[in-house]
């Protein structure tokens, strides 16, 4: 079986960032056990490549029984964060588990952030301009162009700009400025 480069380069990647990242998964996952009730990864359902559905970890940042709607629907969403869940979010931290997704092709490291199921809008603005066809990633050229502050037409022109320049060097470049935004907590609202 051949690999294309996108896809060696995220396992590569996925395999040495899962080892890097190995003592800090588990030290998160005591802080998220000791500190709030219920599991420490939250599964939701996300739209995959061609409108799959697939199942995508995160570290659980919200308390359970919270609702599984986008996070910035949701008013007053920070008094449904768990005792760690704002630090974690602040610095992308919830967002690890999904090495996982990429280690089973689900995401790649740069694409279209995954949709959440119902976020049907979403869905169907992305199916029409065929930004469908690309498999999600962990960071895109919409989240390092706005992320939480711009609207959702805006995040689908993105996402079509990316679909019309995607290279391997424009990866790279998103990967740079999506490590220098998580340091410096840009555009991070929820």
């Amino acid at each position: 079986m051949r690999l294309n480069n996108k896809r060696t380069f995220d396992l590569l990647a996925c395999i040495i960032l899962i080892c890097i990242f190995f003592i800090p998964m588990v030290v998160i996952s005591i802080l998220i056990f000791s500190t709030s009730k219920g599991p420490v990864l939250f599964w939701s359902k996300r739209i995959g490549q061609f409108n799959k559905i697939f199942m995508m970890p995160k570290f659980r940042t919200m308390l359970v029984g919270s609702p599984v709607v986008a996070t910035h629907l949701i008013k007053n969403s920070d008094n449904l964060l768990s005792p760690i869940g704002g630090f974690l979010r602040r610095f992308s931290l919830d967002e690890i588990p999904q090495l996982l997704s990429i280690f089973k092709g689900h995401m790649s490291f740069v694409g279209p952030r995954p949709a959440l199921y119902n976020q049907l809008d979403l869905i169907k603005m992305r199916k029409i301009k065929g930004i469908h066809a690309l498999t999600p990633g962990l960071t895109g050229w919409a989240q390092v162009n706005g992320r939480d502050n711009i609207s959702l037409s805006k995040k689908v022109d993105l996402d079509f700009e990316y679909l019309q320049q995607k290279s391997f060097i424009f990866d790279l470049k998103i990967i740079l400025i999506t490590i220098l935004k998580v340091f410096n907590s840009d555009d991070v609202t929820h």
